[in-house]
């Protein structure tokens, strides 16, 4: 396994915001929202806070000119944060091409606008990324995750100047299609993942090395619709899931209890108001959050 390091290369690019508008309907009651975001074919990244009512509610953002269009393939959850000088500011890690970078918006203040900063090659075989971030003393870490085509997950661990430590890789999950985040404690992360033969399990990556993850089996079949999951916390100890179709653009709203295997709850919500045909899906979430807690 590789070392990435940071290149030279910096992109700059011009950024126009349209800022999400007051949601009327956010009742105090409502359980769970999401900011479910994607990067469109233009460049844009268009945001859907989404409200776990029944039926599902959105309140819609854009932040225009972020990435160069058509660039980007592959996308982690978001950090979004605003900061004393009020300036909204949103970093993650993309794919563009065969490339790995870290990219980041800022919004209001005096200097708008956008960058992206290339850490390293070697990306072209990857299908999904992923970071974990978690401090809680004693324990302080942020891991990045890559599976590739050929169904071989990675794991490297965040170091210096930009740079991540390959922390181990395992086989057998060529049949996965997407896989999201559900739950960080400083032992172990847990994926929910759903494969092309409709099944969806948990994939559950204990932070030890040698990288052994623990499958098993929450439903044998139905979730082959979906091109991308999206995950959220819910609650103390669940989860509020997003299924994306790409085919037809549609989004549908979960609740999922703690996952247990087979007995886990899954609870239908309705259908996502919008189309979401963007190439990229992704999460838009907060490092200051608690931790996910799903498994």
């Amino acid at each position: 396994m590789r070392r990435a390091s940071i290149l030279a290369s910096v992109a700059v690019l011009s950024t126009a915001i349209v800022l999400p508008a007051t949601p009327a309907f956010a009742k105090a009651a409502a359980p769970c929202v999401m900011d479910l975001s994607s990067v469109t074919a233009a460049g844009d990244i268009v945001g859907s806070q989404v409200y776990a009512n029944t039926p599902p509610e959105t309140v819609p953002s854009t932040v225009k000119k972020v990435f160069k269009p058509g660039a980007v393939r592959l996308s982690s959850t978001w950090d979004y944060t605003v900061t004393p000088a009020s300036e909204g500011v949103g970093t993650g890690l993309v794919v563009q091409g065969s490339v790995l970078y870290s990219a980041t918006y800022t919004i209001g203040g005096s200097n708008p606008g956008s960058r992206v900063t290339a850490i390293g090659g070697g990306w072209g075989t990857y299908k999904a990324i992923e970071t974990s971030f978690y401090q809680k003393a004693p324990v302080l870490r942020k891991q990045l995750y890559g599976l590739r085509t050929d169904g071989v997950i990675s794991r490297w661990s965040a170091g210096d100047r930009g740079t991540w430590r390959a922390q181990g890789s395992a086989g057998g999950f060529a049949a996965v299609k997407t896989m999201a985040l559900i739950s960080q404690t400083p032992t172990y992360d847990t994926f929910l993942a759903n494969t092309r033969g409709g099944a969806l399990y948990t994939i559950h990556i204990p932070t030890s090395s040698p990288m052994k993850p623990i499958v098993k089996r929450v439903r044998s079949s139905t979730w082959q619709g979906f091109e991308y999951l999206v995950a959220e916390q819910c609650g103390a100890k669940g989860t509020l899931l997003a299924g994306i179709d790409k085919e037809t653009g549609a989004a549908h709203l979960y609740a999922v209890g703690h996952a247990t295997g087979a007995t886990t709850v899954i609870q239908p919500i309705g259908k996502i108001p919008g189309t979401f045909n963007a190439p990229v899906d992704f999460l838009t979430s907060a490092e200051s959050k608690p931790p996910l807690n799903g498994e």
